[in-house]
């Protein structure tokens, strides 16, 4: 019996009772970890989070620039189309009768107009000139901070519409800084108004909009 058992081998250890096969050491183990996808340690770990830091920094600045040349490419449609709007009012319609679009229920007809948005305020040109000067500054600086597309075509709007109405003020009679603005859509039972005023009147429902759903212009939302 004694001797059978010397022959066949009896197993001393569990490694011994297994398939033959040695078992793996620490340093083995070590480097399988790696290879199998468990989180790195130590300077690999500080090595893969360093190059993901300059990513996540520079995500938020090409969308900024993106949401800037919305604004500006909104604002400049705006301005051209009000500026060429009124150049073929003053040229084509400006001394001559009312021309009827759908009746007497809308007209375009040719008034300047001294006073702010739909002809209130004839009395403070000066003051409504300066407001549409600093309306422009505040919008410019504002874009800085700008990553809502939203908010990008209502400013774009906003400040279309500014510019459009500034530059009457500045260049128009009777003076620089007190240009009567040309209005020529005439709505029964309304003001008169033009493209700039259309402009400024929907930036700024857009924007009330945008905030009554809690959307900044910085592109986050919060709720009350």
């Amino acid at each position: 019996m004694a001797e059978a058992e010397r022959i066949i081998g009896t197993p001393d250890t569990p490694d011994a009772a297994g398939d033959g096969r040695e078992r793996p050491s620490s340093e083995d183990t070590g480097a399988r970890t790696g290879e199998s996808g468990t989180a790195p340690t130590g300077a690999a770990a500080a090595g893969a989070s360093g190059s993901d830091e300059p990513e996540a920094a520079a995500g938020p600045a090409p969308r900024g620039r993106r949401r800037i040349a919305v604004l500006f490419a909104v604002a400049l449609f705006a301005y051209a189309l009000d500026l060429i709007s009124k150049l073929i009012v003053v040229a084509k319609l400006e001394h001559h009768p009312p021309i009827e679009i759908i009746g007497d229920w809308l007209k375009f007809e040719a008034i300047r107009n001294a006073g702010a948005a739909f002809g209130f305020g004839e009395a403070f040109t000066v003051i409504f000139t300066v407001i549409a000067a600093a309306v422009i500054v505040v919008i410019a600086r504002l874009a800085r901070k700008l990553y809502s597309l939203p908010w990008a075509i209502a400013l774009g709007l906003l400040l279309g519409g500014a510019l459009g109405n500034l530059t009457d003020r500045i260049f128009r009679a009777p003076g620089v800084f007190e240009g009567a603005v040309v209005d020529f859509i005439a709505p029964k039972h309304f003001a008169v108004f033009n493209l700039a005023d259309s402009a400024i009147v929907c930036g700024g429902i857009l924007i009330v909009l945008l905030s009554f759903k809690g959307l900044d212009p910085d592109g986050t939302v919060h709720k009350d």
